[in-house]
């Protein structure tokens, strides 16, 4: 269980606007040109897994910070495989007496095929109050924020009250190594007392517009694991059917799988969620949100939550099928067939235990499952004062009085090995928009052209808050 603020504290942070300088969110903005000419590079650069062009973007950064005045010594560009990770640190006078504060985000996307999009996913394009392409919002938007505000203070003269050190990754949609380096091989470069998260948190815009009913502060997330389910058998010629065939174990296997729900659970940071959420959730959802609340035991309000793609991740583990491979000719039968289930384990459930129920779904010992990889389970980060006081000085500046819910992500991010490594880790990028325009990983990724400059102006305030 995660340690909350007091009530008294966390009502405040909940409430309470605090009085913010006016602060312009649009393409007029101080250093706003310096802000879209970094997310047009960034962009333009295909940093996917397989194309070698991380180190370059994290070189482009590098001389943009050596031109806005930080010296070399706090420049540090770190290669790991093919891919590299960005530290650059801001020295503060130290009069806070307290650790540096890391500032995370991924300079890597996931790839994209210019045959499948509408438009050229390596090229920023902006059209009809948007502005396209890949990593356009995953991670390019709060990566671009941060080098941006980086570079105005600087040029401002401003000076923290601690250093503050930009930590971003080089392969946070694959391997994550680049991340494990910067909190074990490069610890020295990045230790500090906790991260804030620029690839998650925000709010969600209503579809007709409006003002968001919270902003979600990421504060937990669920273990990312794979699982590999493997059929072996002897195989044979296609016009000799047998009774065993690879294929149809295999898919008898993951037929379990998808009717099995893991137990539900919960803890204080989800029910915090569902409790400020529900109320300003239209329907059966916001109802369910509630009860579950008051509840987690309340039979309607799990089945309507877990029926619903957004909240399911919310009380539980989930396992999926994600990959399949099968046979090596059309006319044999198969000598093997492979499956990949991903799952999503809640906090304190275990992987290893996730796989033993994953065998005892299944139900058959001729299927293999293997574990890949080196899954990294975390805690919960306890919410912090200091935190909330910032983000809310950030968000007011476009939302005055928002909600702050924490909440705890059922994807996977940069914060999971701060965490693992004793650095609690706070999703807190301010990314306005509309759930029918998020399309992470998806096709024709794209972001609002007003939330691109908004975010450039919430960074800007959350930054001079946590360390002025």
């Amino acid at each position: 269980m995660m340690k909350l603020l007091t009530a008294a504290a966390f009502a405040a942070a909940l409430v309470a606007p605090g009085a913010v300088a006016d602060m312009a969110a649009n393409k007029d903005a101080p250093f706003a040109a310096k802000a879209l000419e970094i997310y047009k590079t960034a962009v333009e650069t295909r940093t996917a897994q397989g194309q070698g062009l991380v180190p370059q973007l994290a070189e482009y950064l590098a001389s943009e910070f050596r031109k806005g005045g930080f010296p070399e010594e706090d420049i540090h560009v770190l290669k790991v495989g093919k891919t590299a990770a960005l530290v650059v640190r801001y020295r503060g006078d130290g009069s806070s007496g307290k650790k540096p504060i890391s500032i995370s985000a991924h300079m890597d996307v996931v790839d994209a095929l210019a045959t499948d999009w509408t438009r050229d996913p390596f090229k920023l394009i902006e059209e009809n109050g948007y502005f396209y392409g890949r990593g356009t919002l995953d991670d390019k938007l709060g990566m671009t924020a941060v080098t941006t505000n980086f570079l105005r203070l600087k040029s401002e003269g401003w000076v923290p009250n601690r250093d503050l050190i930009i930590a971003f990754s080089g392969d946070e949609e694959t391997g994550m190594l680049t991340t494990r380096a910067l909190v074990n091989e490069f610890r020295a470069l990045t230790d500090s007392e906790f991260v804030l998260n620029a690839d998650a948190g925000g709010a969600l815009i209503a579809e007709d517009g409006g003002t968001p009913a919270s902003f979600g502060l990421q504060a937990a997330e669920k273990t990312y694991v794979d699982f590999e389910l493997t059929i072996r058998n002897p195989g044979g010629h296609s016009s000799r059917p047998r009774d065993d065939n690879a294929i149809y174990e295999l898919a008898d296997a993951l037929k379990k799988i998808q009717v099995y729900k893991f137990p539900v659970n919960y803890n204080d940071l989800t029910l915090a969620y569902f409790r400020g959420t529900g109320p300003n959730t239209p329907g059966d959802l916001g109802k369910a949100m509630s009860k579950f609340a008051a509840d987690p035991k309340d039979a309607w309000a799990i089945k309507t939550l877990r029926a619903n793609s957004s909240t399911v991740g919310t009380t539980g583990t989930t396992c999926v099928a994600t990959l399949l491979t099968a046979g090596h000719a059309v006319n044999a039968l198969p000598q093997s067939a492979t499956a990949n289930v991903n799952c999503r384990v809640f906090p304190g459930e275990g992987v290893q235990a996730t796989m033993e129920t994953l065998k005892k779904i299944v139900g058959n010992e001729g299927v293999e499952i293997t574990m890949l990889g080196d899954p990294t389970e975390t805690d919960a980060s306890p919410l912090r004062d200091d935190v909330l006081a910032a983000v809310r000085r950030a968000i007011d500046i476009q939302y005055p009085g928002l909600k702050i819910i924490p909440a705890m992500s059922s994807g996977g991010t940069d914060g999971m090995h701060f965490r693992a490594a004793g650095i609690p880790s706070y999703g807190v990028n301010g990314s306005y928009i509309k759930g029918s325009d998020v399309f992470a990983h998806g096709l024709n990724e794209r972001v609002p052209v007003e939330s691109f400059y908004a975010n450039v102006a919430h960074w800007y305030v959350l930054l001079k808050e946590i360390a002025g």
